[in-house]
This record gives structure tokens, sequence and C-alpha cells, in this order.
């Protein structure tokens, strides 16, 4: 078998059945199967899979057990040459599964291979980052980021002066759309299970490039991602996540030291961006809900990271 398509899914029994829907009706000349694993849906979406879907594998956990670990369950099933872990809230365009399986098969150095990735309006969504450092850290903790993005090093994170039209070995690629080769996975090992959600695809990234293989994007597929359908539903807590991700991938891969450093650069970031969303709640009306929201997840984050990486010691 050339493939087969992981998708994780946690409440989104809508947008599920359109990936699944454009995964069936785009996906042509290749030999694949899907492994659904549900996180203990409570809408309706492993009955959704089962009846609408038959074809596919249905795994249904009795808890969310997480991103990383759901995707493990599946490559434990998976019988394919090539995995690919697709988010449930995506739509595959124009043949992109088989274009960039096609793509990954003639880079027989590589590992991870992602495609170009869009907004639901066509506009271009970022999906290949570096990863994460105490010098990006800074870039974007000063707002460096935002202020120069068309710079080749203050926009270097998320390589915010790159348009994505031309195939490039990167340093990450999302797990939005994640084509893995199974024999490297054979070798490296899966996704570490201490990421809950956030950084564990950066984490397999680097372990990837460590044991010599390559990460590659290319815009020869495409597809719309609607984007964190799963994770708007706890958002404070995943603004959260997504920061305490970075600090263990930082603490796991360069040391102690950097992971210091690290969070005192975090807890910098949280307060600096207290008093700019408290002005946007005062000045914006339209913006007032989710102005509480960041306001109170950066002020829980200050405390979260505080009590994480100094307190214990």
């Amino acid at each position: 078998m050339d493939l087969s398509i992981i998708i994780v899914s946690w409440n989104t029994k809508q947008v599920l059945h359109d990936c699944l829907e454009s995964v069936y009706q785009q996906t042509a000349g290749v030999d694949f199967e899907v492994i659904v694993v549900d996180n203990a849906s409570s809408d309706g979406s492993p009955h959704m899979v089962a009846h609408n879907f038959p074809q596919a594998t249905l795994v249904s956990n009795e808890d969310n057990r997480g991103f990383a670990a759901a995707n493990n369950q599946g490559i434990q099933k998976a019988s394919g040459e090539y995995v690919l872990l697709l988010n449930s809230d995506t739509i595959v365009l124009d043949n992109a599964i088989s274009r960039t399986l096609e793509f990954a098969k003639q880079q027989n150095d590589t590992a991870v291979t992602g495609c170009k990735v869009l907004n639901q309006d066509g506009s271009l969504q970022r999906s290949c980052f570096m990863y994460p450092s105490l010098t990006n850290m800074f870039m974007s903790t000063f707002y460096l980021n935002k202020i120069f993005p068309r710079s080749t090093f203050f926009g270097r994170e998320a390589m915010t002066w790159w348009d994505r039209e031309d195939s490039r070995e990167v340093e990450v690629v999302t797990g939005c759309f994640m084509l893995v080769k199974k024999e490297a996975i054979d070798r490296v090992g899966m996704m570490d299970e201490d990421y809950f959600m956030y950084g564990e695809e950066t984490d397999w990234c680097y372990r990837f490039n460590k044991n010599g293989y390559k990460i590659r994007f290319t815009p020869e597929g495409q597809i719309i991602h609607l984007g964190g359908q799963s994770t708007r539903q706890v958002k404070p807590e995943m603004i959260i996540q997504l920061k305490l991700s970075i600090l263990r991938f930082i603490r796991k891969q360069k040391g102690f030291f950097a992971h210091k450093v690290a969070a005192m650069l975090m807890i910098v970031f949280f307060a600096l961006r207290l008093p700019v969303w408290s002005a946007i709640y005062l000045a914006d009306q339209g913006r007032r809900k989710e102005a509480a929201i960041r306001h109170s997840a950066y002020l829980k984050g200050i405390k979260t990271v505080f009590l994480s990486a100094f307190a214990k010691e």
C-alpha cells in the first residue's frame, strides 16, 4: 500500500465530514487507507464516520489522549509506505495528496514533506518554521518579527519573507499536513506523547533531522486549513499550552540553561502583551471578547511559566 492517511478528531463532526469527503474525492492514482482516531468526541463524530465513511478505519478513544498519542495509535495501525498526518479541519484540493506523495518519493533523503496551505479565503497560511531558539524567541518577544516581516533575519522563525512558491528544505512543517516516510518512523520512533498538543511535530522534525533525514516543503499540492477547530473550544488554555510546548522542546533539545533563559523571555512576552490587550479591550468593542481571553491567558501564562520553570527548583 502506498499511503496511510491518519486523521485525529475531537468534536469536529462537520469539518471532519468535509475533510473525509475531500480526501476520497481528491485522491486519485494512489493505493491508500484512511484511519480516523477520535479523541472521545461528544458531538457524534464517530457515528458520522462509521455511517458515512464505512471504508475508513475508526479508532474511538474513551478519553482525549492528545494529538501526539492519537496519531501514534494511527501509525501503529498503518500499513502504507508513507503516513500522512492530516488535520480534521482541512480540505484537500486538486489531487494534493497524490501530487505531494509523488514529490516525496523522488526525495530519497527526506523523512517529512509538507504542502502549500491556504486559509479559507485563499490567502497563504504559513506552514513552515524554524526550530524554537533563544534568538527566535527574542524576536517574537519584542515584536521584531512583526515590525520587520520582510527581513530574512527578524522574520526568520516563520520565514515571513517567503511566499511558499518554490520547493525547498526547511526545518519544520506543521502537523496539519505532514507526509512521513514509514521507514524513517521505524528508525527514529513515533511522536513524543509528552506533548499533548502543539510542539510534537517540531520535536519530531528535529529528531528526523538529527538522524540524517531532510524535511522538505513543496507547493505541488495545496490544501485549505480552517485552523484550530478543536483548539478554539478551549482557547485560553491552548494559548498557554502552545508556549509551554516551546519550553518543553527547548528543555529537551537545548538543555537546562537555555530552558531558564527561554522561560524568562516567555514571561516578558506575556507581560509586554498585557497592556496592549487591555488597551484593545477598552478601545475596540468589537474585539472585547478576544481581548479578555488573551489578557486572561497571558496573565495566567506568567504564573504558569514561573511556577513550572523556577518555583520547583
